[in-house]
């Protein structure tokens, strides 16, 4: 056990995390250089165009020092605040961490937040100061940000550069010299934390371990604690480049184990693996069911796709536990599914890769959060949907999820930072100046005004430098109400929303001259209204495309003229009843973009 080092990666999006690890694949030569690739541990096409990990990685690396072999065990993870909880587990599964800064950009957001989840675990932190090549990069400002985050010393941090392969050799060397071995006891019942799973078509569900005390062996039975689901671990083995069967994990090491679970949902990240026979006293602390954070509905742009999409979907599923779905009907688009999802970035990724990998093409409906509602007989109801909400007259109040939210930014964009939040009803906490350029502001806020536009606007108000992130506070008490497009007095479901009383003129307004520009002219005149409840706040009017009927009389008597013009109000007036109207794509769309 005193030769195995675990450690994962901390940094920001595009800091290097992932040519990083491939300069410390090649080196430890995990990886022929033939078979090196960029982002080699990314195997999604996605996850290399967008430059980010979404899926989480571990690979075993064999490493020679001072005549004497190490096993070092790298726990790749996420970078994006929506993937947090997956975040945490890999933490939880180590003794160490790469802080990777890049030398151009300085210490970022989501970086300090992953940081402090990295102490509370008692992580060794090895800071290193990637991209050194760059022309652009500032090293020594770049240090001090570090030394005053972490309170190393400045010699500690590793300048390296994942692209020309500087100071690697570096960084291997403080992994093993720095990073404590695992502690854990060989011969106590088996106690083994899972932090990630995936799927594979012949196989079904792999689930990722990190022993803590005992053994697992082939063949054995096993319980996963929080499930109380039993198992026999048909397969165990180490993870290098591809799955190594072996015959047993032992303390300390970082494995993989297929017992035929054929449903993704049964593995959940954060469980633990125990004997059935001598199992342990308690489960690793930490465990948390996953929760959805923005729902959306999912419909097929065709209703004749729907079990295509289900069928889709349910495959999704078995990649992505953390996607829940429903189905759902709606009167404007037919059937389709309420999705829950981590957070946007989850939410863009579902949809493209219903896109890519299924051929699907897919209307999402504007993505909202859950509130919590009390009735006035006393019942508190979970609100996924406006359309789920009750008649006004029966809430006594609502609750919306709160956000602790944090921006650093650059000083002179303080100002356009503050009065977004503050428009979005963020409260200012505090402001910290990191350095004499560099200022990180915390806010609470409501979760609702981040899911629409806010991470965009935030981007072009700093011209792409703010980095942002957040985690859940709880449920406050707010002035919501629920507001309803209506056409021609016809509430359309998708297009309702839940708002704060206050804007919800302003939006109303809004929504309804977007429409009018979007829908196409009917035969007849088509009333565009916003409503809470009964009341109309907000009324546009698309007028009807005008036949000249009364073309073909060239003369005679007036009455002639109004008969027909009588004939033709009658049937505009029938076309109103019976008619309905399309509304396009682009109209769901547009009701993200607004402003």
């Amino acid at each position: 056990m005193k030769h195995i080092r675990n450690f994962c990666i901390i940094a920001h999006i595009d800091h290097g995390k992932s040519t990083l690890a491939d300069r410390l694949l090649q080196i430890t030569h995990t990886v022929e250089d033939r078979d090196l690739q960029a982002q080699t541990l990314d195997d999604m096409d996605l996850e290399r165009e967008r430059g980010i990990t979404i899926k989480s990685h571990a690979i075993q690396m064999n490493y020679r020092l001072d005549n004497q072999d190490y096993i070092l065990n790298l726990i790749d993870t996420p970078g994006h605040v929506d993937f947090s909880y997956e975040v945490s587990r890999a933490i939880a599964s180590c003794e160490g961490a790469l802080l990777i800064v890049d030398a151009s950009q300085g210490i970022e957001a989501q970086t300090i937040s992953n940081l402090y989840l990295a102490l509370e675990h008692d992580l060794e932190i090895i800071p290193v100061l990637n991209k050194m090549d760059l022309p652009s990069a500032f090293p020594e400002e770049v240090r001090d940000q570090i030394v005053e985050l972490i309170g190393c010393k400045r010699e500690d941090i590793i300048p390296a550069s994942g692209k020309t392969g500087l100071g690697i050799d570096k960084v291997l060397e403080a992994i093993v010299h720095r990073i404590p071995p695992p502690q854990g006891d060989a011969s106590a019942p088996l106690q083994a934390l899972i932090f990630d799973s995936i799927y594979n078509n012949y196989r079904g569900v792999m689930a990722y371990f990190r022993v803590f005390n005992g053994r697992i062996h082939r063949g054995e039975k096993v319980k996963f604690f929080n499930s109380g689901k039993e198992y026999v671990a048909d397969e165990i083995g180490i993870l290098k480049m591809k799955p190594q069967p072996r015959e047993f994990v032992e303390t300390g090491d970082v494995g993989y184990i297929i017992s035929g679970i054929k449903q993704a949902k049964e593995v959940q990240v954060g469980d633990t693996i125990t004997g059935l026979e001598r199992s342990c006293e308690e489960g690793i602390k930490g465990f948390e069911e996953v929760k959805p954070m923005v729902f959306a509905g999912i419909f097929p742009v065709d209703t004749e796709d729907y079990e295509e999409l289900r069928d889709s979907m349910e495959k999704l599923q078995l990649n992505d536990a953390s996607l829940v779905f429903e189905p759902e009907s709606s009167a404007a688009l037919g059937f389709g599914f309420r999705c829950g999802f981590l957070g946007m970035l989850h939410m863009e990724i579902i949809q493209e890769r219903l896109e890519r990998e299924f051929n699907m093409t897919v209307i999402t409906t504007v993505p909202n959060v859950s509130y919590f509602c009390m009735t006035t007989k006393g019942e508190m109801l979970t609100v996924n949907n406006p359309s789920d909400l009750p008649d006004p007259s029966q809430i006594n109040f609502i609750e919306e999820p709160y956000i602790h939210a944090q921006i650093i930014t650059k000083a002179d964009y303080i100002g356009a930072v503050i009065a977004l939040c503050m428009h979005k009803r963020g409260v200012i906490t505090n402001q910290t100046y990191l350095s004499s350029n560099r200022v990180e502001i915390t806010f609470d806020m409501p979760l609702g005004e981040i899911v629409f536009d806010f991470y965009d606007k935030l981007k072009t108000i700093s011209r792409g430098y703010a980095s942002f992130d957040y985690h859940l506070i709880g449920y406050r008490q707010s002035k919501l109400v629920r507001m309803d497009i209506r056409l021609n007095s016809e509430p359309v479901d998708a297009l309702s929303a839940l708002i704060h009383a206050d804007k919800a003129y302003d939006l109303g307004k809004k929504m309804c001259e977007k429409l009018r520009e979007l829908l196409t002219r009917q035969q007849f005149e088509v009333a565009i209204q916003a409503s809470i409840g009964a009341k109309i706040i907000a009324r546009e009017t698309l007028k009807a495309l005008r036949k000249d009927v009364t073309a073909k009389c060239y003369g005679g008597d007036i009455t002639r003229k109004r008969k027909l013009l009588e004939k033709q109000k009658k049937g505009k007036k029938r076309m109103r009843q019976v008619g309905n109207v399309e509304i396009p794509q682009s109209a769901f769309l547009a009701v993200l973009k607004l402003d």
